[in-house]
């Protein structure tokens, strides 16, 4: 055990676990719409909200420990495209892309950005689980490869000036993930910010809670629309799903920006009627309104009965303010 402060500055208790690829820490991770009515866009299946009052305010983390995996060796690359669900073998050194470890069943284990620094090293930005668990998981899977899996020094992440969406630039200070309408600092030490989250939230990129690791298929995600899985690259875990589900589809659930009229939790199970409907994924508030990106059946965001807003159980309820096709 080593000593380490978390997002509010207290001293906690880290577990850095030794292994033969690198020493990989595990670190606890916790986990807007600009106005109360806004004309929703044209391409989206959903209606006004009413002004939203008197809900609780759901504040914004100061900080957030970000959970970052170097692959680094000869093999890297071949190990990464074998594993994993997007092209690696032609993203550039200085750009990253998306991408997905998925199960045999086709669910998504982890979501993350996955940049390329150099011609053997690859570093993956977690969307929600931990770097320990994974580079453990991904171990199993080594054999004779020529590699190492470790935590990456980068896990302080900052809000930064705007850089080209998918452009990756190395600094003395850390690295930057491009995206467009805003940077992504990862440093190695000081005071980060969440200030990013609410962008990218709005951008529709999801944040994995625990409890959608290894739950959801990719389509339920817009995995697609975020060129995180590769139709056309060859075999890797829970291709054939994809490829199914890609050229017969059938898949009735879609990623959703949604304002919840009350307060509730980054992974709470959305029922009506005693049915399970969706689950939410990120959830940003402040003293204004809540929003959160949600994973919700098609057949309750596209009925013209539900008119303004979607009621739920349990007195939750919420509007689609935009869903992401894939």
């Amino acid at each position: 055990m080593e000593a380490g402060v978390d997002s509010g500055g207290r001293t906690v208790s880290v577990m850095v676990v030794e292994s033969s690829g690198g020493r990989l820490i595990l670190a606890p991770m916790p986990h807007n719409l600009d106005e109360r009515r806004a004309t929703a866009p044209a391409t989206c299946d959903h209606v006004l909200c009413p002004a939203v009052t008197d809900h609780m305010s759901l504040p914004m983390p100061s900080s957030i420990h970000a959970e970052t995996l170097l692959i680094e060796g000869p093999d890297a690359l071949a190990f990464a495209h074998a594993q994993f669900s997007s092209n690696i073998q032609s993203l550039a050194v200085g750009a990253w892309q998306f991408g997905a470890w998925l199960s045999a069943q086709g669910r998504v284990r982890v979501l993350f950005h996955l940049a390329r620094l150099d011609e053997q090293r690859l570093l993956l930005l977690l969307r929600g689980g931990d770097a320990a668990t994974l580079g453990e998981s991904l171990r199993r899977y080594v054999f004779r490869s020529r590699l190492t899996l470790q935590a990456s020094p980068w896990h302080v992440p900052v809000t930064a000036a705007a850089l080209p969406l998918h452009e990756v630039r190395i600094d003395s200070d850390g690295i930057v993930f491009g995206c467009g309408t805003h940077g992504l600092r990862l440093a190695a030490d000081g005071e980060g910010d969440a200030a990013w989250r609410r962008l990218q939230l709005q951008m529709g990129w999801p944040w994995l809670p625990a409890a959608a690791l290894d739950a959801l298929l990719p389509p339920a995600l817009s995995l697609h629309r975020l060129q995180a899985v590769a139709i056309d690259k060859g075999c890797y875990p829970g291709q054939e799903i994809v490829a199914r589900l890609h050229w017969r589809g059938g898949h009735k659930r879609h990623l959703c920006t949604v304002q919840l009229l009350r307060n509730a939790a980054a992974g709470e199970t959305l029922r009506r009627e005693g049915n399970d409907v969706g689950v939410l994924l990120d959830v940003i508030g402040d003293n204004e309104d809540i929003a959160a990106l949600a994973v919700l059946n098609d057949d309750v965001t596209t009925s013209p009965a539900e008119n303004a807003t979607l009621q739920l159980d349990d007195d939750l309820a919420l509007c689609v303010r935009h869903r992401w096709e894939n």
